[in-house]
């Protein structure tokens, strides 16, 4: 089996994960990239504060999503992109956090997509003083990307799984995951609200 999946970055405009204002994907094909995406999103009512802190991180106002689609608008294309692969992030509890509570704050149905965390390949894969996104994608050899861009991140954590796989010489993401010991974990669907 060739190694395919998603890699997945949420950018959020304050600290509730319903608040995603940008996501970035990078899809791979027989490890290689294939295609990618990012877009602006604008965060549903209630969830749509932008802090300050944030800002300064990523450089998204609120200003800037006014004509962006909101979650539910946007889903479709995020869920066509993405299709049943498994999905990539680095830090991925976070990522996929935002998936599931986005959906259930906004009433969609979010599939329950299997995820893999790229920061926890990292560290089975590299011996480095930080495993933060930039340290981790410069020892795979991708370098220069604009971090906290959720299109950039999502394409260095796919870096890292790229070369992980051939550091482990194993051309297939769960047999990526076996030789890394690090688990391939389920979304947990939560009902959506309304």
């Amino acid at each position: 089996m060739p190694l395919d999946f998603t890699a997945i970055d949420f950018e959020t405009a304050n600290s509730r994960p319903e608040s995603a204002c940008q996501v970035g994907l990078a899809r791979v094909r027989g490890g290689e990239i294939a295609a990618r995406a990012s877009w602006l999103i604008r965060p549903p009512a209630g969830f749509d504060e932008f802090f300050a802190f944030n800002s300064t991180i990523h450089g998204i106002h609120a200003d800037d999503v006014v004509g962006a689609p909101e979650w539910a608008e946007q889903f479709d294309d995020l869920r066509g992109f993405a299709g049943d692969d498994i999905l990539v992030a680095h830090s991925a509890s976070f990522d996929m956090g935002v998936l599931g509570r986005a959906s259930a704050a906004t009433g969609v149905a979010c599939p329950p997509w299997r995820s893999l965390c790229s920061l926890q390949l990292a560290r089975k894969t590299y011996d480095l003083p930080s495993y933060k996104l930039p340290s981790a994608a410069a020892a795979a050899g991708f370098t220069g990307f604009a971090h906290h861009d959720a299109g950039a991140d999502a394409l260095a954590s796919a870096h890292i799984v790229i070369d992980a796989a051939r550091r482990f010489g194993v051309d297939d993401i769960e047999a990526l995951a076996q030789s890394a010991g690090i688990a391939i974990a389920t979304l947990l669907v939560a009902e959506p609200v309304g």
